[in-house]
């Protein structure tokens, strides 16, 4: 039986942490004996494994930083093991002969410490108040980074005192100082340039703007775009699917879009886009956008950092979240601290009336789903040998509900019932943050991708002949999407490197992506089941090729509807068959199945014989009722409830202006000196 992959990575850990705790004790009892070969044995050894931690096992470096045996002191104990070898190995003269070694070996350390101080000082004049991504900055004198050594304690200390290192080894082994004082030299040269090259990063001309010239430039930055209608957005690392799903229709509206950002690393998790991107993380820049020409901020999440933006009186703020379904999630009360709330259809309108959160019926406006539009309709049974099901759960969610995600309770049977049918191929397509809150979750992920694996072993059949068109497209569609940014750069020389893209790119990503996804289809057999789990294909080209979609009560459902095709849904909430479907109406047109997936095969029955499928009608009637009408086009009812927010927004700017000019007593006598307002809970 195999070792399941958590366990194995435990045992590897532990396994290097003994060998490198065997090797300091070893080189410490050779160095007091001592023995030279045993000294150079373990020295070599303890080496290897730093070698090993810092190219494979990453997560183990931050380990031994937390318990205060980091690289720079298992380094420095390295080394001074080193020495009392040599001093052991012969009387009073040796020592002198050592002594101005040992003082050399001190200044090299010294200047370590002295190049860590110098690259946090660097950093902190590198770390502006702004991030930008399709935007010329040029303007703040910008430059590329230091290099990784420099900024990197641990590499650094590592690359520039391994001369040092193998000085004093070579000593021990030979019983000749010159030896140990040519590696000392060549640490201390090493270290004296890399110092070097930090402190001219310091001076006056080399670095970027300061706070305040950037703050400025911003300003003027504003003032220039005259952005009109902004995608506001802030969330964890594996979240940034919620924002790119509305970079398309957001790049298609009227007016000059805007994405703005809180968190800093966000900016490269945006994906390949024309709009301009402003990463502002202080909510003291943030507020600068009050006195801009922005009039809209589109929301598609809640976060902890929405309340912050929500305070700028001049903006109108909406909430089109990023997928809408029967969850309570979809209802969230925070709603109501919009201006409005922009859903698909009908479905959500009444969602929000029957949850009573807030959120008034004229506030709600219905927009349909425009990123939809690449979504295949429904073109008839499967024609060729295999009938494409895809099975796409959702996760588990923060609450704990056993009905949110079908993975743990059913996920196994449903996929064994799949694969028993010689006539279906699976794709599987988890959601991202599955076994992120219950470990279960994540622990039946794996052993559902075991079972696909295990099933493509036992299935043969003509693969096609690899002819390099799959390995063209992603070339094309990388260079494309990926920046030219050097794995060194730091966020201003990607600032940099990331400016105003040239025009038409957008159309050539489209493209390129079409004639990719043509590519990555054609390369993989018919008959062989897929994981999918990278960002490529996305989750919309996947229902292009399914014919069946198996899910959860999520988002996926409403947007596999705009296909009209068959879909299925796992009921693990413990509810009734009945009780289910009144309970989450999304499921009104789905076939339900038990978590032991005993209705698989009259399901697959009906996928290939239409004439069985009685929810057909069903389905075109909910698809109307979740996404509104097909006419006018989705994209066209977003642009047009983007142009009336930003209307509303221009007129209760007017207003305003109006009320604060006739509140103005300067044609009256002299301006009244404002009373200081009264102290709250957040001043």
């Amino acid at each position: 039986m195999p070792v399941p992959l958590p366990l194995r990575q435990t045992l590897v850990r532990a396994l290097v942490a003994a060998v490198l705790a065997a090797a300091f004790a070893v080189q410490a009892m050779a160095a007091l004996r001592p023995h030279v070969p045993l000294l150079l044995a373990a020295t070599v050894a303890s080496l290897a494994v730093e070698g090993v931690l810092y190219r494979w096992q990453r997560r183990m470096v931050s380990l031994f930083a937390k318990s205060h045996a980091d690289l720079s002191v298992r380094h420095v104990l390295r080394d001074l093991l080193l020495v009392v070898g040599l001093l052991r190995l012969g009387g009073q003269d040796r020592e002198t002969a050592y002594a101005p070694l040992v003082v050399g070996l001190l200044v090299f350390y010294a200047l370590h410490c002295a190049i860590q101080a110098v690259s946090v000082l660097v950093r902190r004049t590198r770390t502006l108040p702004v991030v930008t991504r399709n935007i010329d900055a040029s303007a703040l004198r910008l430059s590329p980074a230091p290099p990784l050594l420099l900024r990197r304690p641990g590499h650094r200390l590592l690359v520039f005192g391994l001369p040092a290192t193998a000085g004093l080894l070579a000593a021990a082994a030979t019983d000749e100082p010159g030896y140990a004082a040519f590696g000392i030299a060549v640490s201390l040269g090493l270290a004296l340039k890399g110092l070097y090259d930090l402190l001219v990063r310091l001076l006056p001309s080399r670095r970027p703007a300061g706070e305040q010239e950037v703050l400025d430039w911003l300003d003027a930055w504003l003032d220039a775009y005259r952005p009109t209608v902004g995608l506001y957005f802030s969330g964890g690392a594996s979240s940034a699917y919620q924002a790119n799903m509305w970079l398309e229709p957001l790049a298609k509206v009227d007016g000059r879009p805007l994405i703005v950002l809180r968190e800093r690393f966000m900016v490269q998790k945006i994906a390949a886009t024309d709009i301009p991107v402003l990463c502002l993380p202080k909510v003291s820049t943030l507020m600068r956008l009050e006195h801009s020409t922005l009039q809209v901020l589109i929301h598609p999440s809640n976060s902890g950092k929405t309340s912050q933006v929500l305070r700028i009186p001049t903006i109108k703020h909406t909430f089109v979240n990023h997928g809408e379904s029967d969850k309570l999630s979809s209802c969230n009360p925070y709603a109501k601290a919009y201006d409005e709330v922009w859903v698909a259809g009908p479905a959500a309108r009444e969602r929000y009336a029957a949850a009573e959160v807030g959120v008034e019926d004229k506030e709600v406006v219905e927009i349909g789903r425009p990123q939809l539009d690449a979504v295949r309709p429904y073109a008839g049974p499967p024609t060729g040998t295999y009938t494409t099901v895809l099975y796409a759960p959702t996760w588990e969610g923060w609450d704990g509900n056993p009905g949110n995600t079908s993975v743990i309770e059913a996920g196994e049977n449903l996929v064994r019932a799949l694969l028993a049918d010689p006539g279906v191929r699976l794709l599987y397509k988890p959601h991202p943050l599955t076994g992120s809150v219950d470990p279960r979750a994540g622990a039946a992920d794996l052993r559902i991708r075991e079972l696909v694996r295990a099933a493509n072993r036992e299935r043969t059949g003509e693969r096609p002949v690899p002819d390099g068109e799959l390995v063209l497209r992603t070339r094309e569609l990388d260079q494309l999407t990926t920046t030219d940014c050097r794995a060194g750069a730091d966020q201003v020389e990607r600032m940099l490197s990331q400016s105003a893209p040239e025009p038409g790119r957008a159309d050539a990503v489209a493209r390129a992506t079409a004639a990719w996804e043509e590519a990555y289809w054609a390369s993989l057999p018919q008959w062989e089941h897929q994981v999918v789990t990278d960002v490529r294909p996305a989750l919309y080209t996947c229902f292009n090729r399914a014919d069946l979609l198996i899910s959860d009560v999520s988002s996926v459902i409403s947007d596999f509807l705009a296909s009209g095709k068959p879909y299925a849904v796992a009921n693990t909430s413990g509810l009734t068959e009945e009780t289910f479907r009144e309970t989450f109406p999304t499921v009104r047109a789905a076939t339900v199945l038990t978590p032991d997936a005993a209705g698989v095969p009259r399901l697959l029955d009906a996928v290939r014989h239409p004439e069985r499928d009685e929810l057909a009608e069903e389905r075109a009637e909910l698809k109307r009722h979740l996404l509104g009408p097909d006419e006018p086009a989705s994209q066209e009812r977003f642009n047009e409830a983007v142009r009336a927010l930003c209307s509303a927004a221009r007129e209760h700017r007017a207003r305003m202006a109006e009320r604060l000019a006739a509140e103005l007593p300067g044609q009256r006598g002299p301006v009244e000196e404002a009373p200081e307002p009264a102290p709250t809970a957040e001043t």
